[in-house]
């Protein structure tokens, strides 16, 4: 859902952290029991620092990659694969750390990430069985009154049945009385109508209600909920069947509860809701933008007259192209066609390569002969964009920014690649023949990485860009 961590999230973090310095003190002594680390004092020097080093990125990591896994959750693959590459990002960042302290031992970093992925691991197991062991006794259970009887309640029930004995199910509630004593699902049953909420909250163990059926089909609904309120009861409501379905359908979105002009509201987000990666993300783009201008600093210097001299025309070539949600904004390039070489654009469409509302032409004949191709090929051409980049235009990685024309042709579902700033790189631009690839795998591509959008998806297609920047698979 995308919420903000709570005082229970953060106290997990800091414990994943204290178990994480726990394992590394103990790989230490046991990597000088068995030879791997030289004898003698450890925590010394860089090695406190470097040691500071890992506390912090370890918080960081563990903050954005693991969001869902808290202690005394079900372990499942998926929920250890995200702590393990949370450990594997920590491990790489501290080789790095440790690297530029001076420190090469890269056979004791391994050494201490299998020990601490050990520790961790097992010690998330090992409160998972200490809290199942706790649930099986009859009094830690959390007690449920649902109401409701119809589908979702049914689908419900047997959720809650498959949770290793947490919860238990005091009945179910109808406004009918004669679905009084029908059994619904797994043996729960129908232990009364709404009248009978009253005695049964006096008379009964009820931590918790859960509501199913639709609250305008609940007379006097209002009454109800306040009741329940003042009882000091936790209420739960489960939306109405078309948005249940709807919202289990496009989980990858992400829902919460928000408020708008203080009205409650229902929020469907456009993409799925990182704010804690986007938000290192741009800290990223702003970063890497400012070091690369530095870098390539001698290019901004060499390339325009030679430009100039190749070819009469500006030395920037400048179009509008379409951003985030739709905002129009002028990216900038060094110019590798001719000067008016949008005009001619025209009497080139008989001749497309390109499906879909993309234009390309693999010798496309406007081309700046030899300069223009070389440019192009090692997407040199592209280097004013980190321009646009520090100006909060672009971001490094992200769908390649259309023109409006484009836009125009684009169906419903391509619209979508819209929702996620531009970038300079993408998966489509480290495909080793990019000019092959159709229009709609193109766009798949760019919904693939709005869908699956993470810091490190960004940091491989970054380092997989390198490469194909060498190898000149640019057009």
């Amino acid at each position: 859902m995308g919420e903000p961590r709570g005082i229970r999230d953060h106290l997990e973090l800091a414990a994943d952290v204290l178990l994480l310095l726990i394992a590394f003190f103990a790989s230490v002594s046991l990597g000088q029991n068995l030879g791997i680390l030289g004898e003698g004092d450890f925590f010394t020097g860089k090695n406190l620092i470097a040691l500071l080093f890992l506390s912090m990125i370890s918080y960081v990591v563990f903050n954005i990659l693991s969001p869902s896994f808290h202690y005394g959750e079900k372990p499942t693959a998926p929920l250890a694969i995200e702590l393990l590459k949370g450990l594997t990002i920590i491990v790489v960042l501290l080789l790095f750390g440790l690297y530029l302290l001076g420190y090469d031992n890269i056979l004791f970093v391994v050494f201490s990430f299998l020990i601490i992925a050990q520790i961790i691991v097992l010690a998330r197991l090992l409160v998972y069985l200490a809290v199942c062991s706790g649930r099986r006794k009859e009094y830690s259970r959390r007690h449920l009154l649902i109401l409701g009887s119809r589908a979702t309640a049914q689908e419900l029930i047997k959720l809650i049945v498959g949770e290793s004995g947490r919860y238990r199910i005091v009945g179910c509630l109808e406004k009918d009385p004669g679905e009084v004593g029908k059994t619904i699902a797994d043996g729960v049953k129908v232990i009364g109508t709404l009248d009978d909420l009253k005695s049964i909250l006096l008379n009964q163990v009820v931590d918790e209600i859960i509501i199913t059926m639709p609250l305008n089909e609940i007379e006097n609904a209002d009454w109800y909920l306040s009741y329940m309120n003042n009882f000091g009861l936790s209420v739960r409501i489960i939306p109405d069947w078309y948005m249940r379905k709807f919202m289990s359908k496009h989980t990858r979105h992400g829902f919460v509860l928000d408020s708008f002009l203080s009205e409650p509201a229902l929020v469907i987000n456009k993409v799925p809701r990182h704010e804690d990666a986007l938000l290192v993300k741009g800290m990223m783009d702003f970063v890497l933008s400012v070091v690369l201008l530095c870098v390539t600093l001698p290019l901004f210097l060499l390339l325009p007259p030679v430009i100039k001299a190749v070819s009469p025309g500006p030395v920037l070539f400048s179009q509008i192209r379409t951003g985030l949600d739709g905002r129009r904004f002028r990216i900038y390039k060094f110019r590798t066609m001719v000067a008016g070489a949008e005009e001619l654009q025209y009497d080139l469409i008989p001749f497309n390569e390109a499906s879909g509302p993309a234009f390309k032409i693999e010798d496309d004949p406007r081309i700046i002969p030899y300069l223009g191709r070389f440019l192009r090929k090692f997407g040199l051409d592209e280097l004013p964009q980190l321009i646009n980049v520090l100006r909060g235009e672009m971001s490094i990685v992200g769908p390649r920014p259309p023109t409006p024309q484009e836009v125009e042709k684009y169906e419903l579902w391509q619209r979508r690649r819209l929702s996620m700033k531009p970038g300079m790189t993408c998966l489509w631009q480290i495909q080793r023949k990019r000019h092959e690839v159709p229009f709609d795998r193109w766009m798949d591509l760019d919904m693939y990485y709005i869908d699956h959008f993470s810091l490190g998806l960004d940091l491989s297609i970054i380092v997989r860009t390198i490469p194909a920047i060498l190898r000149g698979h640019g057009r």
